[in-house]
């Protein structure tokens, strides 16, 4: 959330960076700007991440450098992506590759495989960046990003409880997910409006074994009459929940996302 990685119309490229003195950067609302401040929430997020000189890493919206500067004293280059041509330009250091494009639209398969992916995520774009990235799965190690804590409490959500829904099946049937640690609003200048959490992804090394295409339908389908039964939410014959085990009776929000990928495998197989 500190800094916003969406590109503005014309900007493009990729280059190394020149060293600058330190600038406060006036933050800008249409990027969705809040810059973390606090020392001691960027030693908690370092050492979560506990990064290795031969990592490869990247870092989604540096913003003042606040993070990228403690990632550089233990990796010995980094990538960045980033939005806002002032914020790139004063990233400090000559081992940093800065990439002036839209995180929503970057296409991560150009670093390489076992890649780790860090950052304070632009909260008004989480969503879908959370949805883009996760196609990345099996080229990634491990992702560590601070976001809302709504949004983290829907990504660890547990079947049968109020958080959750489709970011959480879609997240869970990819990656292990972990609620690392609340950060207050007060680490941030300006301080946002919601409590921020970090959440440590790590996908699961496994393939979904259906078409990525019918799942996130399924999936769509489900939630988006989330209060009805499966039978109403979804275009499923009675013999498909005969055969796959589910009761027709329960509602989308019962479902594990193990669940849905039999569902989708299934409706796969018969072509619908």
């Amino acid at each position: 959330m500190p800094s916003s990685s969406r590109r503005p119309p014309g900007s493009a490229g990729v280059r190394p960076v020149v060293p600058q003195t330190s600038l406060r950067h006036i933050p800008r609302k249409r990027f969705g700007q809040h810059f973390l401040h606090d020392p001691g929430v960027v030693r908690k997020i370092v050492e979560a991440i506990a990064p290795a000189p031969e990592d490869a890493i990247v870092e989604i919206g540096p913003g003042e450098g606040v993070l990228t500067r403690p990632l550089l004293e233990r990796a010995k280059r980094l990538d960045v992506i980033e939005i806002d041509r002032d914020l790139a330009a004063a990233l400090p250091g000559d081992r940093i590759q800065v990439h002036v494009a839209d995180a929503l639209e970057f296409d991560y398969g150009v670093f390489p495989k076992g890649v780790r992916i860090v950052g304070n995520l632009p909260y008004n774009i989480s969503t879908p960046l959370l949805f883009h990235l996760s196609r990345y799965a099996d080229r990634v190690r491990d992702l560590h990003f601070m976001l809302q804590l709504e949004v983290v409490e829907r990504m660890v959500a547990k079947p049968s409880t109020p958080a959750y829904g489709r970011l959480s099946v879609m997240l869970q049937t990819r990656f292990a997910m972990q609620k690392l640690f609340r950060v207050a609003p007060g680490a941030f200048r300006p301080p946002p409006k919601v409590e921020s959490a970090v959440v440590r992804m790590v996908p699961l090394g496994s393939p979904l074994g259906c078409d990525e295409k019918v799942l996130e339908k399924v999936v769509r389908e489900a939630f988006s009459a989330r209060r009805k039964t499966l039978r109403n939410a979804l275009s499923l014959d009675p013999e498909d929940y005969t055969e796959l085990g589910i009761d027709a009776g329960l509602r989308p929000e019962n479902l594990s996302p193990q669940d849905y990928l039999r569902i989708a495998r299934r409706l796969a197989r018969s072509d619908r």
